[in-house]
């Protein structure tokens, strides 16, 4: 596992998508290309950015579990607009690293995934949970560089 401390603010980095959001736009950065194809934008401050997979991996409309740093997982979420959200894996209602195994939908335009034990739905945006206010699970956010899926972590 590789990672990379990114200090730059995170005022810099911007969502890049074509008009009608699907397609990611390619900046340039010295000789390394970075997409930032974010599900939630970065909150401000500096981020380790962690290799989860190849971009080549995820599957539009699939879950993949990615292990973080401190034995945490992430379920990555490919949607077929090109936006990818990375969330916690763990079901809060059932206590099991399952969430990148879920059903992914769209539920009043909000891009979810369906837990697949409790069925209860999570916003793949913002982690809250549809079915109960009072429960969210983490986000993270995400980028592409070099054809690399990398989540970023608060430094």
């Amino acid at each position: 596992m590789t990672t990379i401390t990114d200090t730059t603010p995170a005022t810099e980095i911007t969502e890049t998508t074509d008009a009608a959001g699907r397609d990611p736009h390619i900046t340039t950065t010295g000789r390394r290309s970075v997409v930032v194809r974010p599900g939630i934008l970065p909150p401000a401050g500096p981020k380790v950015w962690v290799d989860a997979c190849h971009v080549d991996r995820l599957v539009p409309g699939r879950g993949v579990a990615v292990l973080l740093p401190g034995a945490r997982q992430a379920a990555l979420f490919l949607q077929p607009t090109g936006m990818i959200y990375a969330l916690d894996n763990l079901d809060p209602f059932s206590g099991a690293a399952v969430l990148s195994r879920g059903l992914t939908g769209d539920h009043g335009g909000e891009p979810t995934v369906a837990s697949p034990l409790l069925k209860q739905l999570f916003s793949l945006r913002t982690g809250r949970c549809l079915d109960d206010d009072a429960v969210a699970v983490a986000t993270y956010s995400v980028r592409v560089v070099d054809g690399v899926v990398r989540v970023g972590l608060t430094a």
